[in-house]
Formats: structure tokens, sequence, C-alpha cells
């Protein structure tokens, strides 16, 4: 096992190589870079980000590049210089492979921060929502869609299939907005706070106070994000559940006189979680990653999300690859984590062997 997760890791390298590669090659060829931005900013033409880059703001870049012909060329070669266009795309992608390896992922243009200050700032948000929606999905999904194995054809496993059917279908955001409707503001009720991931007056509670204001902040996001997966991992326990439920080996054990727990618990459990392990790293790296940058909106959460976003379209490289670079490193950690939880599920299960 210790020799396939030192393969595993040593894999990480190639990829992550191939994956910053291929992406500064669509973002080198993508139009309206950072130096047709500031030429736009000192022609006084359109903004260098926000929604106008997603609309009129291509048009302004196009201009821009037209209005360039009329600067001083010194001044040109200068704001590339800035942003470190006036060397060759080879060189540049090979100095901030250099730069990566000791994490230095430099500093952002518009920002004036460097990135790693910027990741490290916006992480615990991301961290809080992606953490907190995979345990809650988990410590949910697995006791029901066992019970909805257990109890096949019931009442119980009709209603239930029919609320988590409804709650696949509705997308993470819109249920967000319903909850802000029904609990923070939108009728009477105005339970919960839809701003920020703390009070305003968090430096000034006590420890307990802390924790508390800190979950309250967070239950209408991370509810919001458990809705989809919560859908998936059920159905997916459930029907892991019914598939080994029918083997023989069950038969077997219950013609023995175990007791439906221990053969429930002592034998089914083992194999059918192997499906559901195998889930984890998707599940997490879906809901911390992909899932949380409409959340972050709605709900005025400064997180990686967001910040990523807007990085690419005020085409803000640095930030850009560095949260690329830590999406996909964390990315893969996680699925070798998941590989490592085969071996605690089953012990049987020997990767070495497999890779023999």
């Amino acid at each position: 096992m210790l020799a396939y997760t030192l393969r595993r890791l040593l894999l990480i390298i190639p990829t992550l190589l191939m994956i910053l590669l291929v992406n500064f090659v669509i973002v080198q060829a993508a139009p309206g870079g950072p130096v047709e931005q500031a030429i736009a900013r000192l022609q006084g033409i359109g903004t260098a980000g926000g929604a106008g880059a997603l609309g009129g703001g291509g048009d302004a870049l196009q201009s821009a590049s037209r209005a360039s012909r009329g600067l001083d060329p010194k001044m040109i070669e200068a704001i590339e210089r800035q942003y470190g266009f006036d060397k060759p795309a080879p060189e540049r992608f090979w100095l901030m492979l250099k730069h990566y390896a000791s994490l230095d992922f430099g500093k952002s243009f518009f920002r004036g921060a460097q990135v790693t200050d910027l990741i490290l700032d916006k992480m615990p948000v991301t961290i809080s929502l992606g953490l907190w929606a995979t345990l809650i999905t988990y410590l949910v999904s697995i006791p029901l869609g066992i019970r909805k194995a257990t109890r096949h054809g019931s009442r119980f496993d009709v209603w239930s299939s029919t609320a988590i059917v409804i709650g696949y279908a509705m997308p993470a955001f819109l249920f967000a907005m319903l909850l802000i409707v029904a609990f923070a503001g939108g009728t009477s009720l105005n339970w919960f706070p839809v701003r920020g991931l703390v009070s305003d007056n968090f430096d000034q509670l006590s420890t307990l106070g802390k924790v508390a204001d800190y979950f309250w902040h967070l239950v209408l996001p991370v509810t919001s994000l458990v809705i989809g997966g919560f859908a998936t991992l059920t159905i997916l326990t459930k029907n892991s559940f019914l598939n080994e439920i029918t083997r023989q080996y069950v038969v077997t054990a219950r013609a023995k006189g175990l007791s439906e727990r221990r053969v429930l618990y002592g034998h089914v459990f083992r194999n059918a979680m192997l499906l559901v392990v195998s889930g984890i790293p998707q599940a997490f790296i879906s809901v911390f990653f992909a899932g949380s940058l409409l959340i972050e909106v709605i709900f005025s959460l400064d997180g990686l999300g967001r910040m990523s976003y807007e990085a690419a379209v005020s085409r803000d490289y640095p930030v850009v690859f560095g949260s690329l670079f830590i999406f996909t490193l964390f990315g893969l950690l996680i699925k070798i984590v998941g590989d490592l939880c085969y071996t605690l599920v089953d012990p049987r299960i020997d990767f070495a062997a497999r890779n023999a």
C-alpha cells in the first residue's frame, strides 16, 4: 500500500504540469488579456473587469487594441514588461513553474496583493462550505439510504423517494433563494443572516458565542449545497445495499441464525459501502469548488469560487493559475485519500497487488 501511495503522489507532478500547460495555452490564446485591459483604461475605453468584460467589455478591448496604435510604443512596452508579457510564452511558462515549485504564485495584477495571501484569506469560507456540506450529506444520506434499502417498497421508501427527487431536481441557487425568502426576511420570519460568514461584532463575542454565530451564518448556505448531493448519495447508498442484500452470502448468513443487524452491518455494509466511498472525492470536490460559486454570490461570501471567477473575468492570470494549481493539487490528493478509504472499509483490497 505504501508503494502504491508513493506512486500516486509522484504521478501528481506530471498531472499538474499537463493541466497547467493546457490551461496556459488556452488562456494565452484568449483575447482581452491584462495588457489590452491596461491599454483600455489608459484610453478611457470600458472597464478592466466586472460584468462588462463578459458583454460590452469585449468590444471595448477590441477598440483598445486599435487605439493602442496611437500610443507611444515605449509605453506599450512598459505595460507589457509590467505584466511580464515582454518575454515569449515558453519562457513565461517556465518561470511560472519555477515559482510554483516554491509555492510562490506571484502578485495579483489588479488586487495589489500576493496570490498566496489572497488564497489564504478566502480559504476559510470555501473550506467551511465544502467541509460541512460534505459531512452533513454523508451523515444523513448513508443512514437514510440504508433504511430505504431495508424498507424497500414501503410507504417510507415512497414518500422519501418523492422528496429526494424534488430536491435533486431543484438547483442549489434556486433552493438558496427560497430559503432566503422563507427564513431570512423575505416573509415575516427573519431567523437567519444572509451576508458574510460571521457577524460584524464577532470579535466582541465570547468563545461560545463565536462558535454559535459561525454556525448560524452557515445554516442557509450549507443547506443549499446539501440538497443536490444529498439526493444522489441517498439513492446510491440504497441501490448499493439492495444489490448486496440479494447475494448468496447474505442468505447464508441469515440461514446461520445471525440477527438482521449483524447481517446488515457485519457483512453487507463493508461490500455495499465500496461504491459509496468511491464517490467521496468527486462529491467533496464538486461541493468544494464547483458548487460554491453561486452560493457565495447569493450569500455575499467572499470565497475561492467567487475570487476565481472574478479573476477569470478580469484576466488576472496570477490569481487564475494560482487558484487552478491549488484546486488541482487538492483534488488529486483527495482522490488518493478516497483510494485509502477503500482499504479502511475493506482491508481485503490490495492496490499494490492490483498494480503489480
